[in-house]
């Protein structure tokens, strides 16, 4: 019996834990970390033996397969030591895919991924069979083992695809590529780029490669990957023979010389970063020969993302927005950019080597008043103190809206948009925005 040692007893470890039981690995769940009850009890039921607070070494170092959690880095001791005795150490989306035959609409990029991915799967829904996976959702190895479904979409992080050898998605998407997560690639913004481009690394020409034409890392690195798949190209600026483009309030999409027009002016979502996950999304329920009417009505009726510009409530005539998931100075442009309104601005958290130039012209333009929340807020001090004429800082949510709440006028908007990772002071940015949505129905 081969021996399967799962890494890491999060969602992803417990499904592919699951998943590795019902096709006969000898499995073990190490954690160096204390795991969830909810999770322990699932291992317990399914017989699945466990260790956490500590690594069996010799245990693990006689394992035939290695699943990595995404959060575990590669240049961990433990990591390179496997690695060294050429155990492969793979992740849960190269597990999975191992043991499904369904149609994979794999979804990644540096932000609009979770967006583009539930978008998508909102569209599919009404006319197939389709789960929601990955990044986001359920495990993809737990929904295979438990449901294997016709049809996934899975949103795919690059730390995910990091650990993908094999895994071929019949559609990938790459929504765009800026800085992020670069104290994983040593600093170098290539290694990042490169892990990216592995969502399409394993397609044929079968298959369908869906990306922004406007992102300029995508335009230069692009040529350099030997891609074999359809590509399918998507712009907010150019019109394109085949792909989607924009024009005149809609979306125009050519596929094969199909051509599928769609107005744009009733999208649910605001702003030109939604447009282009709009375009991303169809071209996909395009190809999967979703029909129009299906298409249109979905893009009308999206609720959208939690904590991403998520309308909280509206108090004295001043709107609350949680953008928690912005995580990044890129998403963070976005959404400064679709303010329409003088905004109270609350930043910050674990800085990743942010370069905050690009929004500049929204700072001097639409911001009104920055609260830095973060344990060390130096740089932010520095970079806007002579921007606004109101700067605070504090390491509290409900501090934060409170100053926020003193100063908004009727009209504001008070926008949390960090900018950063959430881990200084949250246990991630879903629990971040969860305080932040507590503290205002708490005015």
């Amino acid at each position: 019996m081969q021996c399967l040692v799962v890494l890491g007893g999060g969602e992803s470890g417990v499904g592919t834990a699951i998943l590795g039981k019902q096709k006969g690995f000898k499995v073990l769940v190490s954690d160096k970390g204390l795991i969830k009850e909810s999770f322990k009890n699932v291992l317990k039921h399914h017989e699945i033996e466990w260790e956490q607070e500590k690594h069996d070494i010799d245990r693990i170092m006689t394992a035939d397969l290695v699943m990595k959690s995404p959060g575990i880095p590669d240049n961990v001791p433990l990591v390179k030591s496997l690695k060294s005795r050429r155990i492969p150490v793979i992740s849960e989306i190269e597990f999975a895919s191992k043991y499904t035959k369904a149609n994979l609409v794999a979804i990644t990029g540096s932000n609009g991924k979770t967006t583009t991915a539930s978008l998508t799967h909102h569209i599919l829904k009404n006319e197939m069979e389709v789960g929601l996976v990955g990044n986001i959702g359920d495990s993809f190895a737990k929904s295979v083992a438990e449901n294997n479904l016709a049809n996934y979409v899975i949103e795919v992080s690059s730390f995910q695809l990091d650990g993908t050898f094999e895994f071929r998605p019949h559609i990938a998407v790459l929504t765009n590529i800026t800085p992020d997560h670069l104290d994983r690639y040593d600093y170098q913004f290539e290694k990042y780029i490169a892990s990216k481009f592995k969502i399409a690394q394993n397609q044929t020409e079968e298959d369908y490669f869906i990306y922004d034409a406007d992102d300029p890392v995508i335009s230069k690195w692009l040529p350099k990957f030997n891609i074999q798949s359809k590509k399918m190209p998507f712009s907010l600026t150019n019109e394109l023979n085949e792909g989607a483009y924009f024009k005149d309030n809609k979306i125009i999409i050519t596929i094969a010389n199909n051509q599928i027009i769609m107005p744009t002016t009733n999208l649910a979502l605001d702003g030109k970063h939604n447009v282009k996950n709009a375009m991303a999304a169809s071209t996909v329920a395009n190809l999967l020969k979703i029909r129009k009417q299906t298409i249109r009505e979905s893009l009308e009726n999206f609720q959208g993302v939690e904590h991403r510009l998520e309308q909280v409530l509206r108090i004295n005539k001043v709107q609350y927005i949680n953008d928690s998931k912005a995580t990044n100075v890129n998403a963070t442009y976005f959404a400064l950019e679709s303010m329409d309104a003088p905004t109270v601005w609350i930043v910050g958290g674990e800085d990743k080597g942010n370069d905050y130039k690009e929004l500049f012209p929204f700072v001097n333009e639409k911001v009104k008043a920055i609260i830095c929340l973060g344990v060390d807020n130096k740089k932010l001090l520095q970079t806007f103190g002579n921007m606004v004429d109101i700067i605070v800082e504090t390491q509290f949510m409900s501090e934060a809206v409170k100053i926020a709440y003193k100063i908004a006028e009727s009209g504001d908007n008070v926008l949390l948009s960090p900018g950063c990772a959430s881990f200084d002071l949250f246990d991630n940015y879903e629990d971040r925005g969860r305080q932040f949505k507590e503290a205002v129905r708490n005015l």
